[in-house]
């Protein structure tokens, strides 16, 4: 029998009252969670060379701990000498236990490996309550091995919240620990 992921626990135990408290919530549905997170890898190269694809989804999936799907370009475009069907990069969306284990990693391991890191853009907030960010490169994370890295890779992170508003969603992260710089 496997533990509950502890960010999990802690939006139980802890956030759910915080947040109920701060935003005055009259019943605990109202409180924002997390629905999903969308882990993304755009590989251009990938027209012209199969193994750039796979690679990068080899590594998406070991980042993730799950098989990434692969995305295909949806129109021609030949002044990038793309053709509609050529794989051009993959992605994974995360739900229930993966996505607390997968924020978890992000936020205590992969984050502070940046160099120079001042904390996460506020500006990332879609509006709607979701927030992006990007990552340069893929070793961040301590399932890569940085010396089997034949391409550096960057990536996407999608963080999709039940929130209705930027700062309930603002207040949701930061209190997952997610490191936001101030405005």
């Amino acid at each position: 029998m496997s533990t509950a992921p502890r960010l999990r626990e802690r939006y139980q135990n802890e956030i759910i009252a915080a947040m109920t408290e701060e935003f005055s919530y009259t019943n605990v549905m109202q409180v924002p969670k997390l629905v999903k997170i969308v882990a993304s890898m755009g590989v251009g190269e990938g027209r012209e060379d199969a193994a750039v694809v796979n690679a990068a989804a080899e590594e998406l999936m070991q980042i993730c701990g799950q098989r990434p799907k692969l995305t295909k370009a949806r129109k021609s475009i030949s002044n990038f000498r793309l053709r509609e069907g050529m794989t051009v990069g993959c992605f994974v969306t995360l739900r229930g236990d993966r996505m607390y284990e997968f924020l978890d990693r992000l936020v205590a391991l992969a984050l502070p490996r940046i160099r120079d890191f001042r904390g996460l853009s506020p500006n990332g907030f879609d509006g709607r309550g979701n927030y992006s960010l990007g990552l340069r490169e893929q070793a961040l994370f301590p399932e890569i091995d940085p010396d089997r890295v034949q391409r550096v890779q960057g990536m996407n992170v999608t963080i999709v919240t039940s929130a209705g508003t930027d700062a309930e969603a603002l207040a949701l992260l930061k209190r997952l620990g997610l490191p936001l710089a101030e405005k």
